[in-house]
C-alpha cells in the first residue's frame, strides 16, 4: 500500500508540474451548453404538471358527478378542491408558450426574432397573472374582465401556433423539421380544445346555483350532468393531443 501511495503521489506531482509548465487551465463551465438541456427539463416539467394535475381535476370531476355516493356538501368540497388543483394546469399552459419559444431558439431549431421572444415571455407572464388574479377575485367584475382578456389572448396565441405549424409543414420554414412543425400545429389544436372546455363548461355556473338553491333532484342534476358529459369530450381531446405532442417531441418520427 505504501508503494502504491507513493506511485499515486508521484503521478499527481508530475501532472501538477506539467500543468504549471504548460499553463494548463481547467475548462471553464460552458453556461450556454447547459441552457438547452435546462430548458428542455423545464419544458418536460411543465408537461408533467399540466397533464398530471389535469388528471387530478378529471378524477375530482368524476366523483362530483356521483350524487348517489356523496352528499351535496361533500360534492361542493370536491368541487372546491377541483378549482384549486386546476390552477396548476392553467399556469403550466400559460408558461408553456414562452418556454416553447425558448427551447426552439436554444436548440437551434429556429432563430426566433428578439421581439417575438420578448413578447412571448411578456404575454405568458401576463396571462399567468390574469389566471391567478381571476382566481383571487373570483365572482367579481374584475375576474370577469380578466377572463375576457384571457379569452382573447388564448385565441390569438392558438391562432399563431396553428399558423406556425401549417406554414412550416407546407413550406419548410420557419420550423424545418416536420416533427417540430407538426408539434406546433398540435399545440395550436390544444388551444382550440382547451378553449372549448371553458365554452362547453360555461353553463355549469347557473346549473350549480340551481342545485344549491333548489336542492339535488333530477330536474337540477340532469342538466348539470349533461353539460359535464359534453365537456368531457374536449377534455379527452386535450389529453390525446398532449400525449401525441409529447411523443413527437421525444421520438421525432418525422
Amino acid at each position: 500500500m505504501c508503494h502504491l501511495s507513493g506511485q499515486i503521489a508521484t503521478e499527481i506531482s508530475l501532472r501538477v508540474a506539467f500543468a504549471q509548465q504548460h499553463d494548463v487551465k481547467e475548462p471553464a463551465l460552458d453556461i450556454s451548453a447547459l441552457a438547452y438541456p435546462a430548458l428542455v427539463y423545464a419544458h418536460l416539467l411543465l408537461f408533467v404538471l399540466w397533464l398530471g394535475a389535469d388528471v387530478g381535476v378529471f378524477v375530482l370531476g368524476q366523483h362530483f358527478r356521483k350524487r348517489e355516493k356523496w352528499s351535496l356538501d361533500q360534492r361542493i368540497a370536491l368541487l372546491t378542491l377541483l378549482v384549486e388543483i386546476d390552477m396548476v394546469p392553467r399556469s403550466a399552459w400559460a408558461l408553456m408558450v414562452p418556454l416553447s419559444l425558448s427551447v426552439v431558439a436554444a436548440g437551434g431549431w429556429w432563430d426566433v426574432p428578439g421581439w417575438l421572444m420578448f413578447g412571448g415571455w411578456a404575454i405568458g407572464l401576463f396571462w399567468m397573472w390574469l389566471v391567478w388574479d381571476s382566481h383571487a377575485h373570483d365572482q367579481t367584475p374584475r375576474a370577469a374582465r380578466n377572463r375576457r382578456i384571457e379569452g382573447v389572448l388564448r385565441w390569438a396565441i392558438g391562432g399563431f401556433y396553428l399558423w406556425l405549424g401549417t406554414q412550416s409543414l407546407l413550406f419548410g420554414a420557419p420550423l424545418a423539421p416536420d416533427w417540430l412543425a407538426a408539434k406546433a400545429l398540435l399545440f395550436g389544436l390544444i388551444f382550440v380544445a382547451a378553449i372549448m372546455i371553458d365554452v362547453t363548461f360555461k353553463p355549469v355556473g347557473a346549473q350549480l346555483v340551481a342545485v344549491l338553491t333548489e336542492g339535488s333532484s333530477d330536474a337540477t342534476e340532469i342538466p348539470l350532468r349533461r353539460t359535464m358529459d359534453r365537456t368531457r369530450v374536449w377534455v379527452w381531446a386535450v389529453y390525446l393531443l398532449l400525449l401525441v405532442t409529447a411523443f413527437l417531441g421525444n421520438v421525432k418520427p418525422l
